[in-house]
């Protein structure tokens, strides 16, 4: 026997360390593999989207971001060609298939035929918006429902059997005007209120048919239709004030959340509306 000098205790305590490294380098390895399988299941390669009011604004940075992760992306505007948009009022169309579609006439809906075969993500971004009292009359009030609601389910029947076929994904754009009152605008307000409902109840009613079909409220977010605010100092600082963040939110922003409702992550989650605001009706 060897003489009990401390080296034996010294080994038998490397000998128990040896595990605890083993443990740390599979954790180590599994937060790797976590991390790549997050990155591959945002990846669209392959997949062919499309965004209704893709050709600027929210639908066009969330078209982009479709775009980046390998996806085919269409979008639809309401003029005649790409090269009627101008960056100047936030449409950036290259790398992008356009096709004209004004979502304001049903029947153009109707007869709306893109060449692609198949649908993975269908994105209903396209929106409308009076103001001065607009909507107040009939006729704008008619006319912002049409675009903002009754077009939303005429894009969702067209493609339900594409969607179907691929166990695809749906995405309806409404608003944090869903929850809350909006005085000056009460066919915008109604619209989006009912977009979330409409969003809640396709989900149910598609589930069965493979179709996850979820929502994104975006709050105060800098674009051409809400000028009426950015543009004007006193507003602007009112709107800021009232956003914990401090800051409008960006197209940019709401595309994260689209790439993740369309995407595996979210397998399991369908008829909700994520709210994007920065907090502003917290």
């Amino acid at each position: 026997m060897y003489p009990d000098d401390g080296r034996l205790s010294v080994l038998e305590g490397l000998t128990r360390l040896a595990p605890i490294r083993r443990q740390v380098n599979e954790a180590d390895n599994q937060i790797k593999q976590e991390k790549e399988r997050g990155m591959n299941e945002l990846d669209f390669s392959g997949k062919q989207v499309l965004v209704v009011g893709g050709s600027s604004g929210i639908g066009n940075g969330i078209a982009h971001a479709f775009r980046g992760k390998g996806a085919r992306v269409a979008v639809c505007g309401t003029r005649a060609s790409a090269a009627d948009y101008s960056p100047d009022d936030g449409s950036y169309l290259e790398g992008l298939d356009y096709f004209q579609l004004d979502v304001s006439k049903p029947q153009a809906v109707e007869a709306f035929k893109p060449p692609f075969e198949k649908l993975d993500v269908l994105v209903l971004a396209q929106g409308a918006v009076i103001y001065r009292r607009g909507e107040f009359e009939m006729e704008g009030f008619r006319k912002v429902l049409e675009v903002n609601l009754m077009s939303l389910m005429a894009c969702a029947t067209k493609f339900h059997d594409m969607l179907s076929a691929s166990k695809g994904s749906l995405i309806i754009v409404s608003s944090t005007a869903a929850y809350h009152s909006t005085m000056g605008n009460p066919a915008y307000n109604a619209s989006k209120t009912g977009a979330v409902g409409l969003t809640r109840t396709l989900g149910e009613a598609w589930a069965e048919n493979s179709i996850r079909v979820n929502g994104i409220a975006p709050g105060l977010v800098d674009t051409k239709m809400t000028k009426a605010t950015t543009a004007n100092p006193k507003r602007l600082e009112g709107a800021l004030g009232r956003i914990p963040l401090k800051r409008l939110g960006t197209p940019a922003d709401m595309a994260g959340a689209a790439l993740f409702l369309a995407s595996p992550l979210a397998s399991y989650i369908i008829g909700q509306t994520i709210v994007v605001d920065g907090g502003l009706i917290l």
